[in-house]
């Protein structure tokens, strides 16, 4: 077993994957932003792959709409729990996988390709080309991935502005403020440009960058944080108008 994934299987075995897009206002947020832009780009009928699926929420979600959908997750107890969770729906398979070794999988078979959680946790520059190498293999032409990562600093504003700031700098940048990626990370993060730039040694064509989550994570970490439903409604309304702002982006 590699360190990576030794690191990986320590840290979800110890928490509550399944619940993490549902017991926040900012993983609510999260979970109806990633819906919403699935929802823009995937057709009636659409084959849909998610690489890294966790404990399967938008895979099983999306399955319920009807969508054929193949789920790949690498960490051992979450693909237990997409398995278990996905019991009796005919129209999801879900494999124990790796993002950066899709072989079971022909080229040019899926609509949609949802690339998510493994581009938090690669380091190397060669893995990392090799899962958006993967993921574009087994897409349509003409099919679209949707790919997640960290902004160094929204990771800097939620882990280390209170406390540890030395320490968060120490983590995630050299001394001239150059945005670091090694292995004993668990989490890596990105400079924006610096991540959309991967892309232009792919034959893809951009689409758009968006947030998922806002301000929330932050302040809900105020003691004095509260939201009601309808204002909750109200925040998801601006967020997904305003989510695509360079101006907010890792914020």
């Amino acid at each position: 077993m590699s360190k990576r994934i030794e690191m990986l299987s320590s840290f979800y075995d110890d928490i509550d994957e399944d619940s993490r897009l549902e017991r926040s206002r900012h993983g609510q947020l999260e979970y109806l932003t990633t819906m919403n832009y699935i929802h823009r780009y995937a057709k009636a009928g659409a084959k849909i792959l998610e690489i890294g699926a966790g404990t399967g929420r938008y895979s099983i979600a999306l399955a319920k709409e009807g969508y054929n959908v193949t789920a790949v997750e690498l960490v051992e107890s979450n693909i237990e729990v997409l398995k278990k969770n996905s019991t009796g729906i005919e129209n999801i398979v879900s494999y124990q996988g790796d993002a950066l070794n899709l072989d079971r999988f022909e080229d040019n078979q899926f609509d949609l390709t949802l690339l998510f959680g493994p581009m938090y946790h690669l380091y190397d520059k060669k893995d990392v080309h090799k899962a958006l190498d993967e993921a574009i293999r087994v897409t349509k032409i003409g099919g679209i991935i949707l790919t997640a990562f960290l902004s160094v600093y929204a990771i800097m504003n939620n882990n280390y502005l209170k406390e540890n700031f030395a320490a968060g700098i120490k983590m995630n940048f050299d001394d001239n403020y150059k945005v670091k990626h090694f292995e004993d990370q668990l989490f890596t993060g990105y400079d924006i440009v610096e991540f959309e730039q991967l892309f232009e040694s792919h034959n893809t064509k951009y689409l758009t960058t968006a947030a998922v989550d806002n301000i929330l994570e932050t302040a809900e970490r105020r003691t004095d944080f509260k939201m009601s439903d309808a204002d909750f409604e109200l925040f998801v309304k601006y967020h997904l108008a305003t989510c695509e702002k360079r101006e907010l982006l890792g914020s």
